[in-house]
C-alpha cells in the first residue's frame, strides 16, 4: 500500500483543503450511511448461483463456438459487463485516493464496497465458464488486457461522489437489462443479484453527496454538472468498446434514452438540482450549462430511437 503513503505526502492546495474539510464535516453522516448499508446488505455466495452440473473438463472437451446458449448481443453484453467488473483493482485505487483525506467511515466504506464488488466478477465469470457461453480463453485474455490497462480518472471528492452515483446506477441498469435480454433464467437471476448490490452502492454515494449538498450546495452542483457533461462508463477502455456499446444500444440494453431517463434525471431530481435557490453565480452558470446539455442529450436520444426504429422496420420480412 505504498501508494497511499505517497499520496499522504502530497501537500494540499486550497481546493483540496476545502474538500478535506467538507469530508470531515459530513463524516458523521457518512458513518450512519455505512451502518445503514450494513444493516440492509444481504450476505450471498456466488457458488449458490452457478449450475455446476452443466460443467465439463476443458482439457477433455475444449470450447467450440457451437456450445454457447447465449448468442450475439447477449454474449457481447456479458463480456462488457464482466470485463468492467474485472477492473476492480483500479477502481479501488481510484476511490481510495479520492477519499484518502476523509477518515473513519470513508475508509470503512471503501473496503466494504471493494469486498462486495469482488463477488460480481466471480459469479459472472463462473457462470460463463461453467455454461461455456463465451470462449474462456478470450475472457482471460480480455481480463489481462483490461486490468493491465487499468482505469484512471483522477478527480476530487465531490466529483468522485457524483461519478460513482451515476456509474453505480448505470451499472445496475446495464446488469439488469443484460440478464433479461439473455433469455436465460440462470443468467437473469445472477445479474439481478449483482444489480441489487449496485443499487445499494448507488444509494450510499447518492446520499453521501446529498449530505455534502447541505454543506456546500454551489460546489456540489458544479461537481454534478461537470460529471454529467463528461461522464463515461468505466468499461470504455475495453477493446472494441465503442462497437460493443453500439450493439448493446441497438438491442436496448443501454442506450442514450436509458442514460437520460433512467440514470441522469432520477438522481438530478433526488438532489433537487434544478430547484435549489442557494447557489452562487458560478454554480448557477454551471446549472444553466447542465440544462442545455440535457436538452441536447434528449434530442440525440430521440434521433437515435428514430434511426433504430427505421432500421428494425427495414429488417422485417416483406
Amino acid at each position: 500500500m505504498a501508494w497511499l503513503w505517497e499520496y499522504d505526502r502530497v501537500p494540499l492546495n486550497g481546493a483540496d483543503r476545502a474538500e478535506a474539510a467538507l469530508l470531515a464535516e459530513i463524516e458523521p453522516a457518512v458513518a450512519k450511511l455505512v451502518d445503514r448499508h450494513l444493516s440492509v446488505a444481504k450476505e450471498w455466495f456466488p457458488h449458490d448461483y452457478i449450475p455446476y452440473s452443466l460443467g465439463r473438463d476443458y482439457d477433455k472437451a475444449p470450447w467450440t463456438p457451437d456450445q454457447p446458449r447465449l448468442t450475439g448481443v447477449a454474449q457481447t453484453a456479458f463480456e462488457v459487463n464482466l470485463l468492467t467488473e474485472d477492473n476492480l483493482p483500479s477502481y479501488h485505487y481510484l476511490i481510495r485516493a479520492i477519499f484518502e483525506k476523509g477518515d473513519g467511515a470513508w475508509k470503512n466504506w471503501v473496503h466494504r464496497w471493494t469486498a462486495e464488488e469482488g463477488r460480481h466478477a466471480i459469479v459472472i465469470r463462473d457462470y460463463l465458464v461453467v455454461t461455456r457461453n463465451i470462449d474462456p480463453v478470450m475472457l482471460e485474455r480480455g481480463r489481462m488486457q483490461t486490468v493491465q490497462l487499468g482505469y484512471g480518472r483522477p478527480m476530487r471528492a465531490l466529483r468522485g461522489l457524483a461519478y460513482t452515483s451515476f456509474q453505480e446506477l448505470a451499472t445496475r441498469v446495464s446488469h439488469q437489462n443484460t440478464g433479461r435480454y439473455s433469455a436465460d433464467p440462470v443468467a437473469d437471476r445472477i445479474m439481478s443479484r449483482v444489480a441489487q448490490d449496485e443499487n445499494l452502492h448507488m444509494v450510499f454515494y447518492r446520499d453521501a453527496l446529498a449530505a455534502a449538498l447541505e454543506v456546500d450546495p454551489s460546489a456540489v452542483v458544479k461537481a454534478i454538472a461537470e460529471e454529467v457533461m463528461t461522464f463515461e462508463m468505466p468499461g470504455a477502455g475495453i477493446s472494441g468498446f465503442v462497437r460493443k456499446a453500439a450493439q448493446m444500444a441497438d438491442a436496448g440494453i443501454y442506450d442514450l434514452r436509458i442514460h437520460h431517463d433512467e440514470i441522469l434525471w432520477p438522481l438530478l431530481r433526488h438532489w433537487r438540482v434544478f430547484e435549489r435557490t442557494d447557489l452562487d453565480p458560478e454554480a448557477e452558470h454551471a446549472r444553466e450549462n447542465l440544462a442545455r446539455f440535457l436538452g441536447k442529450l434528449d434530442a440525440s436520444a430521440k434521433k437515435f430511437e428514430e434511426r433504430r426504429a427505421t432500421k428494425q422496420e427495414r429488417a422485417l420480412p416483406r
